[in-house]
């Protein structure tokens, strides 16, 4: 069925997701861009910024379970507007904090209702989008991350350079609180809009199956019992740990070994995560051609992330450079490639099954992949520690690099091997 020339109300659908989820990273990437300031502020070795992340990685794991059941139950636009409210008041509320303890629990706050993001949004691009289209409105909602993460260091070094860093918090917080207003007065699911038209309706329901019991509310242990849930989570405890790592010590990395100033506009990190949209976009796109040019769904989204988890080896390889710009691209590659990772294997929950195990099944997914964070954190921070002290902290990102060289491949040889003569819908 071809797609409505008329009306695309699914796309503005997805520009209020995409909306969020840069708020979502806009959030999130302050802390590792005040990361020196902070640490002259308040003492902290590297081990002590370790504890504040695995703070909000401990709080995401739980968070991802508990949202994306509570989302499943209360339906994506009530779960999404709980969701961003608190964590933009507990964003808002880090400039308030006098003590690291005080970090921990902002973090904590902020990791628990941030993680209700990817459930919802996975979700509503379940119920607006066929499946054909889902691959690549999940890569454009997912490049909010990417925006943020480039708005991030554009915003950060010009509030903190003007008013400090305790208002830099609140006025990057403030941002969700708007969008609240936007959310709440114009979404709603497909069947429930007024101004839908019957064609894109028709349209978006085309290729999804029925299912009488969609509103029913799955028991968890039925979930686990998916081969999708698990190949799902499997890539997200492979992958998101490194994910982690670009995002919060990035920054470090250039002020460490190549002593970039982060009270300054960062033109590599603006490079590296403008590139994050291109993998985001672009590997939605290509998996959503291959479908359309007949290939099988999951044997589309499988070749994508095939090409995405090669396009990071080379990071493991960063030693052998010494050129800033030259490390800023390959850099930029693995990045780019785990936002197409993302994308693809965030869609293939909600090709397997019915829109009410998609939360559900997103959020014990992110768990997992946020309990690896969790210790992953811990390691970096004292790998990063004891070279400090040696006075070669680039041997100890070298090692860090080498492991988020072969992440994505492992992940996806082992995600091949428990998908093998699996369908494209399992009940």
């Amino acid at each position: 069925m071809q797609a409505p020339k008329k009306q695309n109300l699914r796309w503005f659908m997805l520009f209020m997701v995409f909306l969020a989820t840069t708020i979502n990273y806009l959030d999130r990437q302050v802390m590792g861009l005040l990361k020196p300031t902070l640490e002259a502020e308040f003492g902290w070795t590297e081990k002590d910024y370790s504890y504040i992340v695995m703070a909000f990685t401990a709080s995401y794991a739980l968070g991802n379970l508990l949202m994306g059941r509570f989302v499943d139950k209360v339906g994506s636009k009530i779960g999404y507007a709980v969701s961003l409210a608190v964590w933009s008041l507990a964003s808002i509320g880090h400039g308030f904090v006098k003590s690291t303890f005080g970090f921990l629990i902002a973090r904590t706050a902020l990791g628990i209702s941030e993680a209700g993001n990817f459930p919802a949004a996975i979700k509503s691009v379940a119920e607006w989008f066929p499946k054909k289209e889902r691959a690549l409105a999940t890569g454009i909602f997912n490049s909010g991350a990417t925006v943020g993460a480039i708005l991030a260091p554009i915003l950060v070094p010009f509030i903190l350079g003007h008013y400090g860093w305790q208002e830099t918090f609140v006025w990057i917080g403030a941002a969700g609180l708007l969008w609240l207003i936007l959310w709440w007065k114009f979404y709603s699911k497909p069947e429930e809009n007024t101004k839908i038209s019957k064609q894109e309706l028709a349209y978006i329901k085309s290729d999804q199956e029925t299912n009488q019991n969609e509103q029913t509310s799955v028991p968890l242990k039925d979930i686990l019992k998916l081969k999708a849930t698990w190949s799902f989570a499997i890539g997200k405890m492979l992958t998101d740990p490194i994910w982690y790592f670009f995002m919060f010590w990035l920054p470090a990395y250039f002020a460490d070994v190549f002593k970039m100033d982060l009270s300054k506009p960062s033109l590599p990190l603006i490079f590296i995560y403008g590139g994050t949209t291109i993998g985001s976009i672009g590997g939605g796109y290509i998996s959503s051609q291959l479908i359309k040019k007949g290939w099988q769904i999951n044997k589309a989204r499988s070749f994508t992330m095939l090409i995405f988890a090669l396009l990071v080896v080379p990071v493991m390889f960063s030693k052998y450079l010494d050129d800033m710009w030259l490390i800023t691209v390959v850099i930029a590659f693995a990045t780019a490639a785990h936002q197409g990772w993302g994308a693809n294997l965030m869609t293939t929950v909600g090709d397997r099954l019915p829109n009410n195990y998609v939360s559900s099944v997103i959020g014990f997914g992110g768990m997992m992949g946020s309990v690896a964070g969790i210790i992953f954190p811990l390691f970096i921070g004292i790998v990063l520690d004891y070279f400090k002290e040696k006075g070669d902290i680039n041997s100890g990102y070298n090692i860090i690099f080498f492991i988020a060289g072969i992440s994505y491949i492992s992940a996806w040889i082992i995600i091949k091997y428990l998908n093998r003569n699996t369908t494209n819908s399992e009940n």
